[in-house]
């Protein structure tokens, strides 16, 4: 009688493992599909869909390693993982390629930079203890690269009658397009420098938003191009603040960190759409650069891209991600421009000046 006992409890232990592996690889194919979903559905709608994407890579690895597991196992259970790392084929050369298109060109081509300078704040463990050495810092790396285009977020100064001649002193040679915003500590905002003549200039701002993007409209070779300089509704967290606020008070940490991303996450759709309907009006081809906040799996994505060339995708190699934090799984800051233009280069660069790493192309007019 216990000999029997043991054979089924044998026959059904298999049978649980396999329900419940197939129960796991079911969850996972879900979380990538949910990922997915968020290029596609408006985070006004469901906001919770962008923390999907912004989660793709973990997922997809996650899909990854239960396809080889189930592979391994000789489960039929591996076309679940398979199926549904699919449609990743695509957005994985948003994050990372092995070898960009090689480009030829006879011109030299527009070199462009854009790099959100994070205010400038201290980096004290990095030899730069005040916002003054770190703009210092900053300026003599970008001058030194002799770029044609420079796009700036999160420019600052501490005195509003200080903010052309600190751009002048720094950036001599660049014509400077700029929109800056008060506060207590000092004035902020995105700066255009461009060693091309500017033929024009604006501003888009976003409503209840500190963000904005600004344009210059620069004369190229091949006639004007209006440049977009984007900095969408951040996060507003501290990762440093938001570990005290967990050791502080844990349930209060949470609901304040939830609150301040469905804000941001609901925010952006409605700036993406000033900036859309900007560029529609804008009777010149127009470029799209910035810090966007978002990964290439996003609504924001998705839609400022479309239409448009992304100079990672283009020349990229290796890992795009520009955010130092949690690096390399966050890629948002892009350079996008018209169909009629290729990269020949992209290079992020791995400085710490910022939390953002700077990003820079080489773009050429196809002939």
């Amino acid at each position: 009688m216990a000999i029997t006992d043991r054979k089924r409890n044998r026959r059904r232990s298999p049978r649980i493992f396999g329900i419940a592996s197939r129960f796991l690889l079911l969850i996972a194919a879900g979380l990538l599909a949910m990922s997915y979903l968020s290029v596609l559905v408006n985070p006004v709608k469901a906001w919770f869909l962008t923390i999907f994407g912004l989660l793709f890579v973990p997922f997809f690895l996650l899909n990854l390693f239960l396809l080889v597991w189930a592979l391994v196992r000789r489960s039929r259970a591996f076309a679940i993982p398979l199926i549904a790392l699919l449609p990743s084929l695509w957005f994985l050369g948003g994050f990372v390629r092995f070898g960009g298109d090689e480009t030829e060109t006879d011109d030299g081509g527009i070199s462009m930079m854009s790099y959100n300078v994070g205010r400038f704040s201290p980096q004290p463990r990095r030899g730069i203890p005040t916002r003054s050495a770190c703009l210092d810092s900053v300026a003599s790396y970008i001058m030194s690269g002799d770029m044609d285009i420079i796009c700036l977020q999160e420019f600052y100064v501490p005195y509003p009658e200080t903010v052309k001649q600190e751009i002048e002193r720094h950036f001599h040679g660049y014509e400077p397009v700029y929109y800056m915003y008060s506060s207590e500590m000092g004035m902020y905002g995105n700066v255009i420098l461009s060693r091309l003549p500017v033929m024009g200039k604006g501003a888009v701002e976003f409503d209840e938003s500190s963000n904005l993007a600004i344009y210059a409209d620069i004369l190229t070779s091949e006639g004007i191009r209006r440049i977009y300089n984007c900095h969408l509704e951040s996060y507003s967290l501290s990762f440093t603040a938001l570990v005290k606020s967990l050791r502080r008070d844990y349930h209060s940490a949470i609901q304040e960190t939830g609150r301040k991303m469905r804000a941001s996450i609901t925010r952006r759709p409605a700036q993406v759409a000033r900036v859309l309907e900007d560029i529609a009006r804008s009777p010149v081809p127009s470029m799209v650069c910035g810090d966007l906040n978002d990964s290439p799996v996003s609504y924001t994505y998705y839609h400022l891209q479309r239409g448009r060339r992304d100079s990672f995708r283009d020349a990229g190699r290796g890992m795009g991600a520009s955010y130092s934090i949690l690096w390399p799984l966050l890629r948002i800051d892009y350079i996008f421009y018209p169909g009629d233009m290729r990269a020949s280069e992209h290079r992020t660069v791995r400085k710490h000046w910022s939390d953002h790493y700077p990003i820079i192309t080489r773009i050429h007019f196809n002939k």
